[in-house]
């Protein structure tokens, strides 16, 4: 028999509201510890909660909860209290006096949930973008997997492959016999059609680039007006700027959303050859650094100098001595905002090539990896001819699937991902 668990599943208090849960087989019992009596089923009721001195700890809401159709799968019990921090440290330590209770570790609701049947891995992996979503284009994504959207898609492709499975058996036991010699004309084309989806899975934007944004690297020299620009695209003072060469030493990032699209602003020393200080040398070889790994720069140095595929701005407009460029990408004053509204709308634009389309789920890097082999085995099973070998390959493309949704996964895993929650979920 499992433990009962209990937790604060809403916001760090003060609150107007805080929702304590308990999950378990005495779930039941301690609500009627504390409430004196069970509540109607599903059905919010007031009560007076008191601990085993029976003096009053508040009076709240409770909802009573019984599995297995229930969040975790299991008993269930809610208390909507008033959300002091006196309050809800009474009422949880009266719940860890009561016996087979203890408090909940990060995401063990979750991983009830996900023990229990309620929901796959893939879902739980959506929860977990879903928990730390901060833009729009990020919480479509997380709710598309979160949703099962992958799930079912998922199930599609297990059902096909078991097809595919059962056609290689039905040569394998009846071998011998005239009428079944050779695999159904059908088969290479079924095998092919699921290769090609996985395929064009694997192709789209990943998890990664979503969740940490899309990364735009202003570089240029010394007294370029990166950092006043990068002010101007985060919208605050995060840069110190100064008229003074070498004042940004090492990378600054922040993170922004424009229009729901996450980005990731990275402003970086100037970029010079030489330069009598240590320090500043260390922050140019970080600049360039950056460069090579931004989906994104924006050069503010003399034209055709940046690298390839970097966008030519012609910073400082508001200054008669500004670098004028032949053909700029962007003209842009970050001191009168002029031109600063095409440079947002364009990077938008952008990004969005880079990221996911709103809604479309996104692979992280164990979903990809996974799918990869599925794909590599599918691969094999068209070059193959022996039965005995495509059979084996099939049974492998599955094991990959079932272990993208958790039927076959490892503990240290499940740690891993369920850690990444916080207590109470």
């Amino acid at each position: 028999m499992s433990e009962t668990i209990f937790a604060l599943s809403s916001g760090a208090p003060p609150a107007a509201i805080a929702v304590l849960r308990i999950s378990g087989p005495q779930a039941g019992h301690a609500l009627k510890a504390l409430a004196g009596h069970l509540p109607a089923v599903r059905r919010a009721s007031h009560v007076t909660l008191r601990d085993d001195r029976g003096e009053m700890l508040d009076r709240a809401l409770a909802l009573w909860l019984p599995g297995p159709g229930t969040a975790t799968g299991e008993d269930v019990a809610e208390l909507h209290c008033h959300g002091g921090r006196a309050i809800v440290s009474a009422v949880e330590a009266a719940l860890a006096r009561l016996p087979e209770l203890r408090r909940a570790t990060p995401g063990e609701f979750t991983r009830r949930a996900f023990a229990n049947g309620r929901i796959d891995l893939a879902e739980a992996e959506g929860l977990a973008e879903l928990l730390l979503a901060e833009t729009e284009l990020q919480r479509r994504s997380a709710m598309a997997m979160a949703g099962g959207v992958f799930s079912r898609q998922l199930e599609e492709w297990r059902s096909a492959l078991l097809e595919c499975a059962a056609a290689v058996e039905a040569v394998l036991d009846f071998s011998d016999e005239d009428d079944v010699t050779a695999l159904p004309g059908s088969f290479a084309a079924k095998v092919s059609t699921l290769r090609s989806e996985i395929a064009e899975w694997l192709l789209r934007p990943r998890a990664e680039a979503l969740r940490e944004g899309f990364r735009v690297v202003l570089a240029g020299p010394p007294n370029s007006g990166k950092s006043t620009l990068f002010n101007a695209l985060v919208e605050c003072e995060a840069a110190i700027t100064a008229p003074i060469a070498g004042t940004t030493r090492d990378l600054l990032t922040r993170p922004v959303a424009i229009e729901g699209v996450p980005f990731l602003f990275v402003d970086t020393a100037g970029l010079r050859d030489e330069t009598g200080d240590t320090i500043e040398a260390i922050g140019v070889a970080r600049a360039r650094q950056a460069l090579d790994i931004a989906d994104l720069v924006l050069w503010l140095g003399a034209e055709g100098d940046g690298p390839i595929g970097a966008w030519e701005i012609e910073a400082q407009i508001d200054r008669i001595d500004h670098v004028v460029k032949a053909f700029p990408r962007h003209r842009v004053s970050a001191i009168t905002g002029q031109g600063l509204d095409d440079v947002r709308s364009e990077l938008v634009a952008a990004a969005g090539s880079a990221l996911p389309r709103p809604g479309e789920i996104a692979l992280n890097e164990r979903q990809h990896r996974i799918l990869t082999e599925s794909m590599e085995m599918l691969t094999a099973v068209e070059q193959l001819t022996d039965p005995l070998l495509i059979a084996e390959h099939l049974r492998l493309a599955r094991v990959a699937f079932d272990a993208l949704v958790g039927r076959t996964t490892t503990e240290d895993m499940l740690d891993a991902l369920f850690g990444r929650f916080c207590i109470g979920k």
